[in-house]
C-alpha cells in the first residue's frame, strides 16, 4: 500500500452532499469543510449548484453535481437539460447516472447516445462528464461493456456507484475498469469508501477520484458508520 498524506487524499476527493434531507445550512457547512480539508470537489444536488458556486467562489475547490440521480432514467433531453441548467448555475463537473434499465435491455445505442448528449452539452462549455454505472446491478462483463459505451460517447470519466444502490465499489468492479478504459480515461470509485485504509487501496489500484460522503472522517483516520 502506498504513503499518502492527508493532503494527497483529500485532492482526489469528491465530497458528496447528496442526501434528501440534507438542508441549505447542511451545504453551507460542508462547503466550509471542503474549502477547509482542501477536497478537489464538493458534489452536490442539482438545486444546490448556485450555493455551492457561491461558497466556494475564488478557490481551489470545484463544484460538482449528480444528473438524472440516483436511476438514470429521465428522458435524454431532459438530461441534456439538466446539463445546461447545471453549468449555467457554475457546475464544473458533472456525474451522471447511465440508463441502467436501457443498458440492461440491451438498448446500448440508447445508451450511448443518451450519454453523448450530455457530454456534448457539457463539452461545449469545458465541463467534465463523468458516468455512474451503477456497477452493482452489473456483472463485470457488463461493467466492461458499460466502460466502453462511455468511452465512444466521449465522457471524461467513468464512476462505479450512487451510493445509494444496494452494493458500492469493489476492487474487482475498478480492476475491470483500469483495463478496459484506464489508459484513455479517468475512474472514479464511489460508494462505501468509509475509512483511510480503503480510500488509499482504491488509489493504489490507480482511481483518479473518490467519491466520499464522510470525508472529514475518513481524513482524520476514523470510521464512518453512514451507510453512505
Amino acid at each position: 500500500m502506498g504513503e499518502y498524506s492527508v493532503d494527497q487524499v483529500a485532492a482526489r476527493v469528491d465530497h458528496a452532499v447528496l442526501k434528501p434531507e440534507m438542508t441549505e445550512q447542511d451545504v453551507r457547512s460542508n462547503a466550509a469543510m471542503c474549502l477547509e480539508r482542501r477536497v478537489a470537489s464538493m458534489c452536490v444536488r442539482p438545486c444546490d449548484v448556485a450555493l455551492a458556486a457561491e461558497l466556494l467562489a475564488d478557490s481551489a475547490v470545484m463544484v460538482s453535481c449528480v444528473l438524472s440521480f440516483p436511476h438514470g432514467a429521465d428522458a435524454a433531453a431532459v438530461k441534456i437539460a439538466q446539463a445546461e441548467r447545471a453549468i449555467a448555475d457554475g457546475v464544473q463537473e458533472i456525474d451522471m447516472v447511465m440508463n441502467i434499465g436501457q443498458f440492461l435491455s440491451g438498448n446500448h445505442d440508447f445508451v450511448r447516445a443518451d450519454i453523448k448528449g450530455v457530454v456534448d452539452a457539457a463539452h461545449a462549455r469545458g465541463v467534465i462528464v463523468k458516468v455512474i454505472q451503477e456497477s452493482c446491478f452489473l456483472t463485470l462483463d457488463q461493467v466492461a461493456a458499460a466502460c466502453v459505451l462511455s468511452l465512444e460517447a466521449g465522457a471524461d470519466f467513468v464512476k462505479t456507484s450512487t451510493g445509494f444502490g444496494p452494493s458500492s465499489a469493489t476492487p474487482e468492479i475498478i480492476d475491470v475498469m483500469k483495463r478496459v478504459v484506464g489508459d484513455e480515461m479517468k475512474i472514479k470509485a464511489s460508494g462505501g469508501i468509509r475509512d483511510w485504509a480503503t480510500a488509499v487501496a482504491y488509489l493504489d489500484q490507480g482511481v483518479d477520484r473518490l467519491g466520499v460522503g464522510a470525508t472529514a472522517t475518513v481524513l482524520d483516520g476514523g470510521v464512518s458508520e453512514s451507510e453512505y
